[in-house]
Formats: C-alpha cells, structure tokens, sequence
C-alpha cells in the first residue's frame, strides 16, 4: 500500500527551504521503502542501495520540480522506478526470460489449450512455500523491466492501477495488461513446482 504521511507537505517545504533536518526526515520517511521497492525491480542488493542512494539524493535536489498534483509518494515511485530503469539498462549482460513463451496457449474460442493448476492446498507445506518464495522472486527478477515494475508496484506494493499507472507514466489499459501478461508469465513459470495438479 502508498504510504501516507502526514508531514509530506511539511517535508516538502523544509526540502525546498534546505533545512539541515529535512534530509534526515526525507531518509527516516521514505528510505527503507525506496529500498524495498529498488530490491523488488532490481533483484540485486548492492544495485538497490545505490539507487536508493541515488534516489534519496536526486529528491533532495530536485523537490523544486515536484508540482504538487498527484501524491508525493507517486512522485517518489516514479523517481525510484526510472532510476532503477536506468541501472537495468546499464546490465549489458543480465539475463531476462523472454515473455512470449511463459504466457498460455488459448484455443481459438479463447480458452486455456493447458489445464489451470489450483496450487492453494500445496501452500500449507512449509518446504513447498518456502520453494516457491525463492522461485516466485526469480521468476519476477527475470521478467522484462516494464512488466516486472507493474507487477511489483500492483501486487507487492499493492498500489491501485491508477497508481501504478502514474507512477509509471502509463496508461490504466496499460497497467492492467501488462500486470495480466506478467501474471500470466509468472504462473507459467511457477506450474512446474506443482507437477500433475
């Protein structure tokens, strides 16, 4: 879920003053969910941090640009999201799965050619969660970047589409299809921990 402060206009303010003390509150409110969300689009901690770094920075030196119209905490997500955007595109080698051939095949009156697996009953099974965690965090790291940022902003962060579509600077048809595609691709990827179900 977006955070919510009340002392955003507060901080805002004190930022675009350069007070000593704003930077300290802009870290304490913000920072450890700048990291989270960089860790969840990034997949590498050492990357995480310095976007996080990267982040924070970038806010404090450029809260004049912020406008006010949408919530300070889209702001920040859109900040965090084309930083670590742009670290992604720096990893000439990384290595993502390409989408097409994760997501179902559909016969010609749009149905499932494949069976859909209820996995709910395996869940209870501490190794079994514990294995799908670790699968369910590599099969999102490997994603292509524009999935992957909606599906952790939609269903790890729990942002609504119209967040999402904000921070991102999309579309709500946008989100919504891209965040059905990568659901999809990520249920694909994660039927052959449940073999026969």
């Amino acid at each position: 879920m977006t955070p919510i402060w009340p002392g955003d206009a507060a901080l805002v303010a004190a930022l675009l003053r350069g007070e000593a003390h704003a930077v300290e509150a802009l870290v304490d409110q913000y920072g450890a969910w700048i990291h989270r969300v960089a860790s969840r689009l990034l997949a590498d901690a050492r990357d995480a941090e310095e976007v996080t770094q990267d982040v924070l920075m970038t806010i404090a030196q450029k809260i004049g640009t912020f406008k006010g119209e949408a919530a300070l905490s889209s702001w920040i997500y859109r900040v965090t999201a084309n930083a670590a955007y742009e670290r992604l595109r720096s990893r000439r080698s990384r290595h993502e799965a390409a989408l097409e051939p994760l997501l179902p095949v559909f016969d010609d009156g749009g149905r499932h050619v494949a069976r859909v697996q209820d996995w709910s009953r395996e869940l209870d099974d501490p190794a079994v969660a514990g294995e799908l965690r670790s699968a369910l965090e590599r099969g999102i790291g490997e994603l292509p970047e524009e999935y992957r940022a909606v599906l952790v902003l939609r269903d790890v962060e729990g942002l609504t589409n119209e967040d999402v579509a904000e921070s991102l600077g999309l579309t709500v048809a946008a989100v919504k299809s891209r965040l059905h595609r990568a659901r999809l691709a990520l249920r694909q990827r994660l039927a052959p921990l449940f073999p026969g179900r």
